[in-house]
């Protein structure tokens, strides 16, 4: 089986409510999913304003491996506005179902014919095509037939089938793609959106039924609730089908960078990328993911770059106690080791415990100074303002989801937000600065690194 991976980031993604990437983005975009090895990247619409126009062509002079698209409607101008990009390949759509011909005022017929001659004139001017029938899952399907048959002898030599409102469930997405890759015996690709859920699902079950391509956004972003995430879907289709679409370990990379650009945190609870992906919080799961990864896991963190994480906390047993600490090289008596557990359980408001609170737990325990190497990490406050028109909480909130942030609380006075971050690097912390300054409605930051701490507890 062999699958390919059309990523529409750059067109699909930035209709996302709120998003607008600049040209140098979008280049860097798509260098960054080049060098994932997806093999096509759907680069804007032209026909939509000159600065998507300007970024397609600066992505076509990039040379990337990756087949270039632009996106057209069935207008011989759409047409014309994507050839001059210079793209690989045209993607043509048309509304089929029978309320959107009637918007257009078109007859069955007419939208055939329409169809044919925006193909045809793509095809005459060297250009490679995919006919997409929007709104396919909700069409009549011998008229589906029809039209794209049309398109295919015109000269389409790829058939885009799109869940346009994401409410096809698998087993009829499966279904669909079994009856048209029978009856069309054509390319075809999968456009599955999100509405319902089904989005990662479904493109499954299109590969299924014989779709051989499948469009995706990284982080899953596009109109209303997204379309088929990157991430998941590339690790599911190797994990359930081991078919290789994209280099995994590039998928959190793309994630950041995303998150980055798009001013849209990714959730922890997000498959794959999600920062809690592969955390382990309770007693028995961290025993067992310690014993044996596969009892908790569906499969290695490792084939995407990551690693497994037991957070320590109330819900931490014996057994993820004892292997934390002696990752950090400290060995304990049985009994001090249950001191070490007590004091944790005795603190339920603690959410999670670092690496340093273990330490410091384990030295009261043992009655000493232990002998260990603390990792040197970068604390930081930073000071965030805000426009005076948005909600704060709203983004104080997006920001508590950035990596790095470990606390985020609204102050009064001149700034609005306050944020310490813990981070490893100097280069981390810029990072999660660039992406404050990225959420809508912050205005400016005034960051302070921690130099020392002092407590003074009774």
């Amino acid at each position: 089986m062999k699958v390919k991976i059309l990523d529409t980031t750059l067109r699909e993604g930035e209709q996302t409510p709120g998003v607008s990437f600049s040209i140098d983005a979008k280049v860097e975009i798509a260098r960054k999913l080049d060098e994932a090895k997806v093999d096509m990247i759907e680069a804007g619409h032209p026909a939509v304003s000159q600065d998507v126009t300007e970024a397609i062509k600066r992505i076509v002079a990039e040379r990337l491996d990756a087949e270039i698209l632009a996106h057209s409607r069935a207008l011989i101008t759409d047409v014309e506005a994507a050839l001059a990009c210079g793209v690989d390949r045209v993607a043509i759509f048309l509304g089929i179902t029978e309320k959107k011909l009637q918007a257009m005022k078109m007859t069955e017929e007419k939208a055939i014919e329409t169809a044919v001659k925006s193909v045809q004139y793509a095809r005459d001017h060297g250009a490679k095509v995919r006919f997409t029938a929007e709104d396919a899952t909700r069409g009549n399907y011998d008229f589906i037939v029809r039209i794209c048959r049309a398109a295919i002898e015109a000269g389409a030599d790829r058939i885009s089938i799109p869940d346009t409102v994401g409410i096809t469930p698998p087993n009829k997405m499966k279904d669909l793609f079994s009856r048209l890759s029978r009856d069309l015996g054509a390319e075809l690709d999968a456009h599955c959106h999100n509405d319902l859920g089904f989005a990662v699902a479904s493109a499954i079950a299109a590969v299924e039924g014989g779709a051989t391509a499948v469009h995706t956004t990284v982080n899953g972003i596009g109109e209303r609730a997204g379309i088929t995430p990157l991430e998941p879907f590339a690790v599911a289709l190797k994990v359930l089908h081991n078919v290789d679409t994209v280099d995994l370990t590039k998928l959190p990379e793309l994630s950041l960078l995303l998150e980055k650009h798009s001013g849209i945190p990714v959730s922890p609870l997000q498959p794959i990328v999600g920062e809690n992906a592969f955390s382990h919080k309770g007693g028995v799961h961290a025993a067992a993911v310690i014993f044996d990864p596969q009892t908790y896991e569906a499969f290695p963190p490792s084939i995407v770059g990551r690693q497994r994480e037991i957070v320590i906390s109330k819900y931490t047993g014996k057994v993820a106690l004892e292997d934390r600490l002696k990752r950090l090289g400290v060995a304990l008596t049985e009994e001090e080791l249950m001191k070490v557990l007590q004091a944790i359980k005795e603190r339920p408001e603690v959410r999670s415990y670092r690496d340093v609170d273990l330490l410091e737990l384990a030295e009261k325990a043992a009655g000493k100074k232990l002998e260990i190497q603390v990792p040197k990490k970068i604390e930081a406050l930073v000071l965030v303002k805000c426009e005076s028109n948005v909600y704060t909480t709203a983004v104080a909130r997006r920001i508590l989801w950035i990596r790095g942030v470990s606390k985020v609380l609204e102050i009064s006075g001149d700034f609005d937000i306050e944020v310490l971050l813990n981070v490893e690097t100097i280069n981390q912390m810029n990072e999660v600065l660039e992406n404050i300054r990225k959420i809508k409605g912050v205005t400016g930051t005034n960051t302070r690194i921690i130099l020392k701490k002092f407590n003074n507890e009774a």
